[in-house]
């Protein structure tokens, strides 16, 4: 009696949990209908400082970034960050500030596993900043005189970002990137991002 009382259950349940995964799949938002925010920690690397002596330092930073899918591959973002702590040129008296910066893109990105995807993406930033010497008569900072002042020159640039994502929980993921944020075609000071944070699609 048990073993067909066992054997009517199971046939009955089998049917409606296959019922119930398919609704739950039904139910599920494709990638292309879904929207992101994100918020990143940043680090700055400017390099080509100062003629012909090509210094490097660094800075760090914030970024908020607001996107939408448009396809299954393939989104759009609008980003918005500032600096938190100057960059120090070596050799010289010079701080660079990133004060605020403003960027779009376009980007596909690719699922490289059931959990994780490359990205790249090619857009436009506006930066705004300060660099300033504290002792600008001192002949070692002869070479930065250029840079005391606004920063960058052009504040319009050509931005790109390459990056990997790792879905830690449901539409939650980890963000590791880097790329370039501006090249200002006044100093030929060149400025890296590199980033890491959270991204959570809804």
């Amino acid at each position: 009696m048990n073993k067909v009382v066992r054997t009517s259950l199971i046939s009955s349940l089998v049917p409606a949990l296959l019922l119930t995964s398919q609704a739950t799949l039904a139910q599920e938002t494709p990638r292309a209908d879904k929207h992101y925010i994100g918020l990143l920690a940043t680090t700055f690397n400017h390099r080509t400082i100062g003629e012909r002596i090509n210094e490097t330092a660094w800075g760090t930073g914030g970024t908020l970034v607001v996107g939408g899918h448009i396809t299954d591959l393939f989104h759009a973002e609008l980003r918005a960050g500032g600096g938190f702590k100057d960059a120090e040129v070596p050799q010289s008296d010079l701080t660079l500030a990133v004060d605020y910066y403003a960027s779009w893109y376009m980007g596909l990105h690719y699922p490289i596993t059931d959990y994780a995807n490359l990205y790249g993406q090619f857009g436009f930033s506006y930066i705004h900043g300060e660099g300033e010497i504290s002792d600008p008569d001192n002949n070692r900072n002869n070479p930065f005189l250029d840079l005391d002042g606004e920063f960058p020159d052009s504040g319009f640039s050509v931005s790109w970002i390459a990056g990997l994502d790792f879905e830690v929980m449901e539409d939650t993921f980890l963000v590791f990137e880097g790329g370039k944020l501006f090249e200002d075609t006044g100093t030929d000071v060149n400025t890296f991002q590199f980033s890491g944070g959270v991204r959570y699609e809804f």
